[in-house]
């Protein structure tokens, strides 16, 4: 087995691998992290989709012990504006489809429509996001016990049975800041200095590093956590990288840290994208600030128009913040794992970020890391090193063919952006999918086929919010008798209103939870 483990780069990539393998392995591997003084992080990635409590699980760490300290929130859906016509809102709740019948009920929807909010009408998350609510009360308690079971053993991915209800926010910069003392604490020698050199050995693999200040790094495994640069898998090893780039256009950002008072304001418990004239913009409501970027293609804006968008539409809160701009590389690398190095991150590859994939797309490559980790035996490594890579392939390209939906299937075409979007190239096996959705709505049988972290119901959300692809009722449904779904309706409308009577807001909740006086609590709890 490797004894030792280099993880070059830190950031939300290195820290996260670092503090999982200490977890992991304690003092039976040996951790080093090395990272440049001088490489400021990417800082994009401030939201997650729901997986991530299995990483916080297995590390032993509770929310009380670092969501204060990281500004974070919850997140219970990804808030649509725009994307099929300028006013239409839509959420992608974290909440699995409840079948009636034998039939998902955003199935009946299409057949009966009780309103034209598909998301309100099937779901409970749509609700409670418009009204602030936290999914947890004040004695922390869930607002469904149904997740509210032990986990007596740290849990991955693969664990993930139910669609647990909420993801997080959270300042990507104090993560990093937490899991450093964590991980150090636990035994990770930390190098701050920078790699001027990568120095291989005689049979092509990765020998040592060499830093400016304190010498050559050895190690048996190295990890490449050096962002969009790659300095370890495509430069060293020159593996070659797949662009995505003729599925997904978008391949830079414009991002402001804004400051807001979250009391007067309230925290709405999703990441809102809406729809802009070349690309989208997020916004991300942490516990005392806003977080918020444009991404968008530079085939259709320059970063000053982008900016300039970004700006007009934060308002005079972003008078004094400053912009970071970044070039996105959009694709994967043609193998993850190379000889002895693992790319993890953006190092290995990066899609659209409009659902926060990025965190999952470095939580998935740790776990693979640590579940295909190498033996010292040639042969059986290599046959880990290629399940490693088989499954890093297929998330990345799982969730390119779910991003392209996002485009393809949007109701929008007011401009050139938005008309070339349903004109683009589409990956294989995508446009045999898009002509069975069109008559019959996505099922786990119907989707991509490879564990990509979404599952049918995300699918069905975004076709019938996005409304650009025509799909029609299942002509089963006109010969059913439609009661039970019916009352199915008019329990999920009463169930929601219930939640949003009794749950606090995510201000008031998180108030709690930072130790403020009951009044400063309350400031933010108005629906």
């Amino acid at each position: 087995m490797a004894s030792s483990v280099v993880i070059v780069g830190g950031g939300t990539a290195g820290w996260m691998t670092a503090s999982y393998l200490k977890a992991a392995f304690g003092d039976r591997v040996s951790v080093t992290l090395v990272e440049s003084k001088n490489v400021p992080a990417i800082g994009v990635g401030e939201a997650t989709f729901s997986t991530i409590r299995h990483f916080f699980n297995y590390l032993g760490v509770e929310e009380h012990e670092w969501m204060p300290e990281c500004h974070a929130t919850y997140k219970l859906a990804v808030r649509f504006e725009d994307w099929r016509e300028p006013g239409h809102t839509f959420y992608h709740p974290f909440e699995r489809t409840r079948v009636v019948d034998g039939f998902p009920l955003t199935d009946w929807w299409l057949q009966k429509k009780p309103t034209e909010r598909f998301d309100k009408d099937s779901f409970l998350i749509g609700s409670m996001c418009d009204a602030q609510s936290s999914p947890r009360y004040l004695d922390n308690s869930l607002f469904d016990s149904t997740f509210e079971r032990g986990e007596e053993y740290r849990t991955t991915l693969s664990e993930q049975n139910t669609q647990f209800p909420y993801a997080y926010h959270f300042d990507a910069t104090l993560l990093s800041k937490f899991l450093t003392r964590f991980g150090v604490e636990r035994g990770v020698r930390h190098v701050l200095d920078d790699v001027v050199d990568v120095v291989l050995d005689d049979r092509g693999a990765i020998d040592h590093v060499r830093t400016r200040e304190q010498g050559d790094i050895h190690g048996d495994l190295f990890v490449d956590c050096t962002g969009f640069r790659s300095m370890l898998v495509n430069k060293a090893l020159e593996e070659p990288f797949i662009s995505f780039q003729n599925h997904l256009p978008n391949d830079s950002a414009v991002a402001l840290r804004v400051p807001v008072d979250m009391a007067e304001r309230g925290i709405r418990p999703a990441t809102t994208a809406i729809a802009q004239e070349a690309g989208w913009i997020w916004s991300i409501p942490l516990f005392e600030r806003l977080g918020t970027g444009y991404v968008y293609a530079s085939e259709y804006a320059t970063p000053d128009e982008a900016e300039r968008t970004l700006r007009e539409f934060v308002g005079p809160a972003a008078e004094n913040a400053t912009a970071n701009h970044i070039r996105m590389r959009i694709g994967r690398s043609e193998r993850a794992w190379v000889k002895n190095c693992v790319a993890i991150g953006l190092s290995n590859g990066f899609v659209e970020p409009l659902e926060s994939t990025g965190i999952f797309i470095i939580q998935n490559g740790i776990e693979q890391l640590v579940k295909n980790f190498p033996g010292g035996h040639e042969a059986t490594d290599d046959q880990l090193r290629n399940t490693y890579n088989r499954q890093a392939a297929h998330v990345m390209d799982g969730l390119r063919e779910f991003m392209v939906l996002h485009w393809y299937a949007s109701g929008r075409a007011d401009n050139q952006y938005w008309k070339d979007t349903k004109t683009r190239e589409i990956p294989d096996g995508l446009a045999e999918r898009l002509e069975q959705w069109k008559v019959k709505l996505p099922d786990q049988d119907s989707i991509y086929p490879h564990y990509h972290g979404f599952e049918s119901y995300s699918y069905r959300a975004i076709i019938l919010g996005l409304g650009g692809l025509p799909v029609q009722p299942l002509p089963v449904l006109g010969k059913l008798d439609g009661t039970a779904a019916d009352r199915e309706f008019q329990l999920v409308a009463e169930q929601a209103a219930a939640l949003v009577e009794k749950m606090p807001s995510q201000y008031e909740y998180f108030a709690h939870l930072h130790g403020l006086p009951a009044a400063r609590r309350k400031a933010g709890s108005a629906r």
